[in-house]
């Protein structure tokens, strides 16, 4: 089974936004998810935004999986993601 991610405008908008260093963490821990989506995922209780989020140090990608198909919908720090 071979997941694939897709980026709604918003993310990356997100993406565009972060630094080069942010970026390159956030890109190898996504190869690293992508493996096991909902292994490393915690759900989130609010899911307006979404359903599951990942955490990557100070950074949360927060997505919705749909068939095999992971939907990644917001990335930002865990400061301003939730609101």
């Amino acid at each position: 089974m071979s997941n694939k991610l897709l980026y709604t405008k918003t993310a990356c908008q997100d993406i565009q936004k972060l630094d080069v260093v942010v970026k390159k963490r956030i890109k190898k821990k996504l190869e690293e998810y992508i493996k096991k989506p909902l292994f490393s995922a915690k759900k989130l209780t609010n899911s307006t935004i979404g359903s599951y989020r990942w955490r990557v140090g100070n950074y949360r990608i927060v997505f919705d999986v749909d068939k095999d198909n992971v939907v990644i919908l917001r990335i930002g720090h865990r400061r301003e993601i939730y609101k």
